[in-house]
C-alpha cells in the first residue's frame, strides 16, 4: 500500500525537495564506495504511518559494508488531512545520518523539514554537524566553508544555534566539531527559503561526499587505537542522540511506526565501558535513562545495536519520558524549543 499524500500544495513541493536530495545523496555515497573500491547503493525500506492512511516514507541505508559501519537517508511525510481538530497539518523531513566504517572518514548528519500548522504557521528546520572521532582541520573548515556560502547570510545564526544545539552538558563539549542549525526559519517568503534549503542540502551533501572521496584516497589500513577511538566517539553519539536530542526524542514520542528509521543515527556498536563511564556525569533523571539504554544493549563489551536493539531502546527513552515529562526541559534546544510532541495532539 502506498502512503496518502498530503493535500497541501506547500507540503507537496517540499516533499520533492527531499526526495530529490536523498536521490543526490545516495548518488553520492555510490561514488565514494566506487572510490573505496567497494561498489554498492542503498536499499530502499518503506514505512506507513497509521496503515498509509497519514503518509509514510522511505529509508535508504546500508548496514555493516566495508565502507559504511551505517548509513540512513530517511525521507518522511506525515499529515492529517482527515484529522482537522489536529494542531498539524502535514510534516515533511529528510533525515540523514552517515558512519563511515574507516576512522578516519567523519561522520555527518543532517536534516531538513518543513512543518505545517492548521492554525496556518509554517516554518523550516535546517541542520547539519561534521562528526568526526579524529578531527581534521581541513575537513572542519571545508565543510564550514560549505555550509557558510550555501547559508548566506543566515550562517551566523546558524552557526550559534548549532554550536549550542549540539552542546553536551555533562561532558564539557560538544557533538562533532562543525555545526549549523535554523529552528522555526520562515521569513514569509517561501520560494527564498525553500531555495535556502535546497541550496544548504545539495551544498553539505556533494561537500561531504568530496571529502569522503578524498579520504578513500589517502588512507592506509586503520589502526587499533583509531578504531578504539572511533568506537569511543560512536558511544558519545550513542549518549547524545539517545539523551539530549530533541528531534529524535520527540518521533519516538509522537509514534511507534518507525522507530527504526529514528534510531537509524546509532552506529553499529559502542563501548559499554565507555557508556558506564559516563552515567555518574549525568543528572538526575537522566542517569536512570542512561542506566536504561544500558541495559537494553546486547551482552558483551562492544555490543551491536541491531533492528531489536533500536526497538528495546526506543521503548527505553519512552518510558522514561512518560514517567518524567519534565526531563524534556534538559534535551538541546536552539533560541527555539518546537513543540513537536504537542503538535500531534489536538489544537
Amino acid at each position: 500500500m502506498s502512503p496518502v499524500e498530503p493535500r497541501d500544495p506547500q507540503a507537496r513541493v517540499v516533499r520533492t525537495l527531499v526526495d530529490r536530495l536523498q536521490a543526490r545523496y545516495a548518488d553520492g555515497l555510490a561514488r565514494v564506495a566506487a572510490a573505496w573500491g567497494h561498489p554498492e547503493t542503498l536499499s530502499p525500506v518503506d514505512w506507513l504511518r497509521d496503515g498509509g492512511v497519514h503518509g509514510g516514507g522511505r529509508r535508504l541505508q546500508t548496514l555493516d559494508t566495508p565502507v559504511f559501519d551505517r548509513a540512513s537517508l530517511n525521507v518522511s511525510g506525515v499529515h492529517y488531512d482527515d484529522l482537522p481538530d489536529k494542531r498539524l497539518a502535514s510534516a515533511t523531513a529528510l533525515s540523514c545520518i552517515v558512519h563511515p566504517r574507516h576512522p578516519l572518514a567523519p561522520s555527518m548528519h543532517m536534516h531538513i523539514s518543513w512543518t505545517a500548522l492548521r492554525s496556518g504557521r509554517a516554518y523550516w528546520r535546517v541542520m547539519a554537524d561534521l562528526n568526526p572521532s579524529h578531527e581534521d582541520a581541513h575537513h572542519k573548515a571545508r565543510f564550514i566553508d560549505a555550509m557558510r556560502a550555501a547559508s548566506a547570510d543566515t550562517w551566523a545564526e546558524g552557526r550559534d544555534q548549532g554550536d549550542r544545539y549540539f552542546a553536551i552538558p555533562s561532558l564539557g563539549r560538544t557533538r562533532g566539531v562543525a555545526h549549523f542549525y535554523l529552528e522555526g526559519w520562515n521569513t514569509g517568503d517561501f520560494e527564498a527559503d525553500f531555495a535556502l534549503a535546497d541550496r544548504f542540502g545539495c551544498a553539505v551533501i556533494d561537500e561531504y561526499c568530496a571529502i569522503l572521496v578524498d579520504v578513500a584516497r589517502a588512507a592506509s589500513a586503520p589502526t587499533e587505537a583509531e578504531q578504539t577511538a572511533q568506537r569511543h566517539y560512536h558511544s558519545l553519539y550513542f549518549l547524545q542522540v539517545l539523551t539530549l536530542d530533541r528531534g529524535t526524542t520527540s518521533g519516538l514520542m509522537v509514534h511507534g511506526d518507525n522507530d527504526v528509521g529514528i534510531l537509524g543515527s546509532l552506529p553499529s556498536t559502542v563501548d559499554r565501558a565507555w557508556l558506564q563511564s559516563k552515567v555518574d556525569c549525568q543528572t538526575s533523571p537522566q542517569d536512570a535513562l542512561m542506566r536504561g539504554l544500558i541495559d537494553a544493549l546486547n551482552p558483551g563489551p562492544t555490543p551491536t545495536v541491531d533492528i531489536p536493539t533500536k526497538r528495546r531502546l526506543a521503548q527505553v527513552v519512552r518510558d522514561h519520558y512518560r514517567a518524567h515529562p519534565a526531563a524534556l526541559d534538559l534535551q538541546a534546544r536552539g533560541n527555539i524549543v518546537p513543540p513537536t510532541v504537542a503538535n500531534h495532539g489536538k489544537a
